[in-house]
This record gives C-alpha cells, sequence and structure tokens, in this order.
C-alpha cells in the first residue's frame, strides 16, 4: 500500500514535471528520456535550477546550459579549458554558475560566471601541488566549498563566502587524518553535499575502509565514520553522497572497474552519518550518483554505467529501472529530474 501510495504521487510530481500522455492501469514505470545535446563530452558535473534551467560540465572544457527544458542546450564553455575536466559545476539562476575543474596541481580550478556562460572569471588556480580537487557544494548563493584529496595527510577544503567569486583554504587543525591511500572520487560532483546552511558530508575511499566525513559547522571541524561501501582498493568507495535532510543520508558506490563486483554498493544513515547501515538489497552494481526524489519523503534514484535504480524505502531496497550509462543525477524543487554521463548523454525522468 505504502509504495502503491509512492507512486501515485510520483506519477502526480512527474506529470507537473513533463506532460505525457495517459498511462495504461498498473504500475508506473521510471525511465529516462534521452536530450539531444550536440555534446560528446562526458558530462560529471549536473546542476539543475528548475525544469525549465539546467546546466552541465564535463570533459574537454565543456559546460552546457538549457533554458527550455532541455529542447535545446547551448555550449557556453569557459574559453582555453578545452584541456581541462568539468567534473563539478553549481548553478544559482539562468545566468549564475560556479565550475569546478579537476587534476593535480593547477589543473584544479573554479571558473564563475554572471552572464549565462558567455563570459567567465577563473577565481581560484591550485598551487599547491599535492592538492588534487575533486567537488565542490554551496549550503546557499554566497557560501560554498569545495574539497581536496589530502595534503599533508588532511583532507584541503576551500571555502567561498561571495557565490564563489574569492576563495580561502581552511585551517587543517578540524579535519581528522586522513587514512593511508584515501582520497575522493570525482565521478560525480556528489563527493561532497551540503543540507541546509551548515551540515556538509564528504566520501572517501581508496584505502582499507571507505568513510564518510561530517562537518556541522561549514567545514572549520569534522568527523568521520566508516561506510559498509566495499573498500580496500584505490578504485573502491563511497562515490556520491544525498541527504534528504540533516539526518537522513544514502551513500553509493562500489567498484568503478568494470570487471569487479560490487555487492555492498549503497547504505543509509538516519543520524546525519555518525553510523552508517549497508542496504538490504543495494543497487546491484557500482553506482557513483544519488538523489532524492522530490516531495516523495523515502524515495530516490541511483545511477552508474550499468544502470539506474529506484529506491522508495529511503535507501535501503534498490531496484534496478533502467540498463543506460549515467554518472550524475539531481532533481529540483519543482519536480524534475536530470541525469548526465557519457558521450554527451543528458536526459529527464519520465514515466513510461
Amino acid at each position: 500500500m505504502k509504495l502503491r501510495i509512492a507512486l501515485g504521487v510520483l506519477s502526480a510530481a512527474l506529470v507537473l514535471a513533463a506532460p505525457l500522455p495517459a498511462q495504461a492501469a498498473g504500475t508506473p514505470r521510471l525511465g529516462w528520456e534521452l536530450k539531444e545535446t550536440g555534446a560528446t563530452a562526458r558530462l560529471r558535473g549536473l546542476s539543475p535550477v528548475s525544469r525549465n534551467v539546467v546546466w552541465a560540465s564535463g570533459s574537454g572544457g565543456t559546460v552546457l546550459r538549457t533554458v527550455d527544458g532541455g529542447r535545446t542546450w547551448q555550449n557556453v564553455s569557459p574559453p582555453d579549458t578545452a584541456a581541462l575536466q568539468f567534473r563539478d559545476i553549481e548553478a544559482f539562476d539562468a545566468n549564475r554558475a560556479v565550475a569546478l575543474s579537476i587534476g593535480a596541481g593547477t589543473d584544479s580550478r573554479v571558473y564563475r560566471t554572471e552572464d549565462g556562460g558567455r563570459t567567465w572569471a577563473e577565481t581560484f588556480r591550485n598551487d599547491e601541488p599535492q592538492a588534487f580537487y575533486d567537488c565542490m557544494a554551496f549550503f546557499d548563493r554566497r557560501h560554498g566549498l569545495a574539497m581536496s584529496d589530502p595534503v599533508d595527510g588532511r583532507f584541503r577544503i576551500l571555502a567561498t563566502e561571495d557565490g564563489g567569486r574569492s576563495w580561502q583554504v581552511l585551517p587543517p587543525d578540524g579535519m581528522p587524518e586522513a587514512l593511508p591511500g584515501e582520497a575522493g572520487f570525482a565521478a560525480s560532483g556528489q563527493c561532497l553535499v551540503a543540507s541546509g546552511g551548515r551540515d556538509v558530508w564528504l566520501a572517501s575511499g581508496g584505502a582499507e575502509r571507505a568513510r564518510v566525513f561530517h562537518s556541522r559547522d561549514r567545514g572549520r571541524t569534522w568527523t568521520v565514520a566508516d561506510a559498509p561501501i566495499p573498500a580496500g582498493d584505490p578504485a573502491c568507495g563511497v562515490f556520491g553522497l544525498a541527504f534528504r535532510d540533516r539526518h537522513r543520508g544514502i551513500a553509493v558506490g562500489g567498484d568503478y572497474r568494470p570487471e569487479q563486483q560490487s555487492p555492498s554498493a549503497g547504505a543509509t544513515t538516519r543520524d546525519g552519518g555518525t553510523s552508517w547501515h549497508p542496504s538490504s538489497a543495494p543497487p546491484p552494481a557500482y553506482r557513483s550518483g544519488v538523489t532524492w526524489l522530490p516531495h516523495l519523503p523515502f524515495a530516490a534514484v541511483a545511477v552508474g554505467p550499468s544502470g539506474s535504480d529506484v529506491t522508495y524505502s529511503g535507501g535501503r531496497t534498490w531496484q534496478t529501472f533502467d540498463s543506460g550509462s549515467f554518472d550524475t543525477v539531481a532533481c529540483t524543487r519543482d519536480l524534475s529530474c536530470w541525469a548526465a554521463g557519457e558521450q554527451g548523454r543528458l536526459a529527464r525522468l519520465t514515466l513510461q
């Protein structure tokens, strides 16, 4: 009964987001409606603002934008960035967005636009050889963070208080020591996520244990907890996080190598990340991105190169609904959900 109610609410929500022909009687099925972007880049950064406005970013210095719900896409890439990989993007509206390029040394940069991508300003360029920035998250239009793999044994946090126009490295004192080999994964822009005005979580892997770090004060001090996600190898760990609020969260990940199994690719928390519990029926393979569905308290979608899954139980049990390849997924408050991935693949969630 609860599942039927949830599906009914989801059906109404998605019809509001993207009107569809009347469905036949029976359980509605989720699906992805692919949009023609004209791009061939691998799109690992995704920031939908509304059902009409969506930004995406990826390899080859690519940044895309739509303002008509995906019917047409504009290539608004910053000039002279073809050698960079924009693995994360955070957009505030149709005009303002902040994009993070990843990589060692000076390849880690931040760019900001205030005119829909017509012009860009480089607002940060990493000058620490050990740093490798992976992900970025904003609490609001002004306050945001970016995270780097450990420098001198601790994850490095970069902060902005003016919407990404300027950045400062936070003192490392409040960050727990990293494990040998521990790092973040720049796979979906979801290794650093925020909920509310002060809480933020950081996902890690590559070490003997997968872990999730939590800060309640915008990155000044952190606690850390083990996550029951495959670990013990540089290819394994937590790749994506999503928090419904400051208490309820989902972690996904596994082993990104296609030939390796990921039997425990999902985990959940109800206490803000103090403790994590394995999904009883996890996604069947490695997943890199996850998002809560809007206005459904226990529904979420996870994506990866081998498929997409949905949960109606807050992440405890998952069912696969699509076998296409995506790297990241995100939803908006006005009831639209999007996924992006390789070869310029970008799609909107629908009912089939």
